[in-house]
């Protein structure tokens, strides 16, 4: 499914593309697996360091390995599974603190700060398509539309911790309600991509955004205190358990390589799988 545009073509443009190599993965189904494993280690590692350095210096922390992360995803010349992942899980972490510090720190309700990051992230959108034409995560081999994708990146996981603290606490639901709500929600595009004709982009950056409150209410609930209807793990518990998950996950990327797109494919080619939880392989997100 597309919708074209004067600035959007299949064609390709010989002033900026460089080599057809993909900087990010296939969107299979073990990438929403891993995603959802790193949005659950984010946000009990954050709460975690938080605790245990306190903000002051566990938030400058994350940032500079966030930032250290970022520098190798961008001078990596092709997607690397370990390259990535590292900074999927620094965005998770540094993404839940810089949620919970507009929420906690300039004490800016749930709701207000889910509506905010809602309209950074079309902001974004909004800027990426006007500049580039297209929102393929598979055409990302220029600097600037990876600056693009890992800015909406940032954006998802802010706005999906904001939405699910709203719910698990605003809406009086709790973090075991908000489990079961999103992951009905997730399903959604799925279904709706799958069978019903639902537009790709809308269907995968749904889904994205909904991996998020899934995995962090996920996480609150296996740290939370058994009195308080959790697991009683604690947030180091629980950050050190799906460290590992998330640690043999990407391992298993890593080492079969069942997620490197193949490079002799159009990264602007659209009408693929894009949801990877249906009919196959995701080879692109065109809007164009």
């Amino acid at each position: 499914m597309s919708i074209t545009s004067p600035r959007s073509s299949l064609a390709p443009d010989t002033r900026t593309r460089g080599p057809l190599i993909a900087k990010v993965p296939e969107i299979i189904a073990f990438f929403w697996l891993t995603k959802v494993a790193t949005t659950a280690m984010g946000e009990s590692t954050s709460d975690f360091l938080n605790g245990f350095l306190g903000p002051v210096i566990a938030i400058p922390l994350m940032l500079v390995l966030l930032g250290w992360t970022l520098r190798r995803q961008f001078r990596a010349d092709r997607y690397d599974a370990w390259t990535y992942w590292g900074v999927v899980v620094m965005v998770a972490i540094f993404g839940t603190s810089a949620a919970d510090a507009v929420h906690i720190g300039a004490g800016v309700p749930y709701s207000v700060s889910t509506i905010f990051y809602a309209v950074v992230l079309a902001v974004i959108f909004f800027a990426w398509y006007r500049s580039e034409g297209t929102l393929s995560i598979h055409s990302i081999y220029t600097r600037r539309r990876e600056v693009f994708y890992w800015a909406t990146v940032l954006a998802t996981f802010a706005l999906g911790t904001a939405a699910g603290d709203m719910t698990a606490t605003s809406l009086h639901l709790g973090y075991f309600g908000s489990i079961w709500l999103f992951a009905a929600l997730i399903a959604i595009p799925a279904i709706g991509y799958r069978w019903f004709g639902m537009n790709e982009v809308l269907a995968f950056w749904a889904a994205y955004v909904l991996t998020r409150p899934l995995g962090a209410s996920v996480a609150d609930w296996m740290a939370m205190e058994p009195h308080r209807g959790g697991l009683g793990f604690g947030t180091g518990g629980v950050s050190l358990i799906l460290a590992v998950v998330v640690y043999l996950a990407v391992r298993r990327l890593a080492t079969t390589k069942m997620d490197v797109r193949d490079e002799d494919s159009d990264p602007d080619a659209g009408g693929s799988d894009v949801s990877g939880l249906g009919r196959g392989r995701a080879l692109g997100l065109d809007l164009g």
